[in-house]
């Protein structure tokens, strides 16, 4: 059947099983959005207060519902207020679909009103992307689009459109859901080598103080229940990453705590003094390999990925795995024995695994405040974080149970990423509590989504760790720069509670553990109602993340602990 381009998008995304869009429109993508109120009823598309917005919002329905995010910009700087929220899912591994609209293909590259070169400025920060120049090809490109987003390593695809390529007619051919799967099976990573199979299990039984890191790659591969079979089987201290949290449950006999910067002792101490180490899904980023040249120097290194850019990019290995996370867990279970490492386990827990706060009258530690949160809310609330010393104390504190509970920005460290990843997530997953966990710097970055939470009605919990300061950089100077805190003191608005009000939205503040189980007992309530709702949780400046280890240095050379 003949059908305009616009109308072409639409019937691919239902095709691809799309019912939620998130975006902000304008002029070269009206056509799109013209197109959109004939598919009221099928496609739900979520306007938010920022192109940014979108793409966070996006990027947290993915990850909490395990399905590709979908985000529409237009043209100029529509497109480029995306570029944060796609490298942010670039880095993280999250499968989001990208679809821009640019000026008519007769004013591409003269310098036309809101033209931008959208393709070359994504090209790095893309799995792969497209400019559609021909309205015959479109719906190819989307079907592409979505398999390579889901496919292998998963990441963000951006598709460009230009402006008459929407409004052009084209013969539209559907595909069956049948059809769709195929395709995206075609996409599938390749069967690991049984011989590097073999190669690992004589390693594991040769080695007397294994480790394992449990990485995002366990999340994203879906593998979480082959890795928790593995670690038991192997009976070693695990390791998880931040992008790990969650898919090896925290509060697991078997858990060390996350590793590296933030480490905790336990995690660090056993990292440098394992014999074997082995990482799946872990990139071996410098917040983890601090110091690439001594890294789990006694150790065997073992490198478990997907993604063959990963081997040895930042570490050297003894031996690595190629293949879907799920499948060589599934490989290796099959043929582990039942081992028992009980020393090695008695001497890395004698280490502490989560950072003890000294309570003091009248103030929050963080510790206080986690815990406290945790006990009011279900066992399966889901939790996005911004970035900095809250989100450092989250991983610490808050035992993830389940992967995808914790939707936090690890690899690009993005300030504003918390709130709409948690629209995402809420729209994603109605039937669940969302949290909403940040600090006073990274909400300002994003607050003006409130507008969004409160006009959809979505019962979301913001807890602000407000201390005063760009947390962590202050941090940094206090510790590194000797005490120079250069303009990293936030000594200004706005009253994060009066802010909530002017959204439309309740909010206390409190500064002790009473107050905060008064505040959340009035959240939840304001929940039941579908309202969302704001605390301001004032923590002393003088808190740090501890541990801590410096860039650059031995891991377990800590310079607080």
């Amino acid at each position: 059947m003949e059908m305009t381009g616009a109308k072409v998008l639409m019937e691919c995304l239902l095709e691809q099983g799309c019912d939620t869009v998130f975006g902000y429109p304008g002029g070269a993508i009206l056509n799109i959005y013209d197109e959109l109120t004939r598919y009221k009823g099928k496609i739900r598309h979520i306007t938010t207060s920022h192109e940014q917005g979108a793409s966070h919002a996006a990027d947290g329905y993915a990850r909490s519902t395990s399905r590709t995010g979908v985000c529409f910009a237009t043209s100029g700087p529509g497109a480029t207020n995306l570029t944060t929220g796609i490298a942010t899912a670039f880095l993280d591994s999250s499968p989001v679909v990208f679809i821009t609209c640019n000026v008519a293909k007769p004013l591409l590259g003269k310098d036309s009103f809101q033209e931008v070169d959208i393709k070359g400025i994504t090209e790095p920060i893309t799995k792969k992307n497209y400019q559609v120049q021909n309205v015959d090809q479109l719906a190819k490109t989307i079907r592409d689009a979505f398999a390579t987003a889901e496919s292998g390593r998963p990441g963000p695809v951006l598709i460009d459109i230009p402006k008459d390529v929407t409004a052009a007619k084209t013969e539209f051919t559907p595909l069956t859901p049948k059809a769709v799967d195929k395709r995206r099976h075609m996409f599938r990573a390749p069967e690991p080598e049984t011989e590097d199979i073999d190669v690992l299990l004589d390693m594991i039984a040769k080695a007397k103080k294994p480790m394992l890191i449990c990485g995002g790659g366990v999340t994203r591969g879906k593998a979480s229940e082959e890795f928790r079979t593995f670690a038991r089987r192997l009976d070693a201290p695990t390791a998880i990453t931040l992008m790990g949290g969650g898919a090896m449950d925290g509060a697991d006999v078997l858990s060390t705590g996350m590793i590296g910067m933030h480490g905790s002792q336990a995690s660090n101490r056993a990292c440098a003094c394992c014999d074997l180490l082995i990482s799946v899904g872990c990139r071996f980023s410098d917040r983890v390999a601090l110091k690439p040249s001594t890294f789990a120097a006694e150790a065997k290194l073992v490198q478990i990925d997907v993604d063959p850019k990963e081997i040895n990019k930042n570490v050297q290995s003894d031996h690595y795995i190629l293949g879907d996370a799920k499948r060589v867990l599934e490989l290796l279970n099959e043929r582990l024995p039942q081992y028992d490492h009980s020393d090695w386990k008695s001497y890395v827990f004698s280490f502490p695994t989560e950072t003890e706060y000294d309570d003091v009258p009248g103030t929050l530690t963080p510790k206080q405040a986690l815990s406290t949160i945790q006990h009011c809310f279900p066992d399966d609330v889901m939790v996005t974080t911004d970035v900095g010393e809250h989100q450092m104390w989250a991983i610490q504190h808050f035992h993830f149970h389940y992967p995808g509970q914790l939707l936090t920005s690890g690899g690009f460290g993005t300030m504003g990423f918390g709130l709409g990843a948690a629209i995402g997530a809420q729209l994603g997953n109605p039937d669940k509590t969302v949290l909403h966990i940040t600090g006073d710097a990274s909400f300002r970055m994003n607050c003006n989504e409130l507008a969004t939470e409160e006009h959809y009605g979505l019962p979301i919990c913001t807890v602000v760790f407000n201390n005063g300061c760009m947390g962590m950089v202050h941090q940094w100077q206090k510790l590194l720069y000797d005490k120079r805190y250069s303009e990293t003191t936030l000594d200004r608005g706005p009253d994060f509670v009066k802010l909530a009000e002017a959204y439309g939205l309740k909010g206390s503040r409190v500064t002790s553990t009473s107050e905060l189980v008064a505040a959340l007992t009035e959240a939840k309530a304001e929940h039941a109602k579908g309202k969302g709702y704001l605390i301001d949780c004032i923590i002393p400046r003088e808190e740090l993340v501890r541990p801590m280890v410096n860039g650059g240095t031995n891991i377990n050379d800590f310079l607080l602990d």
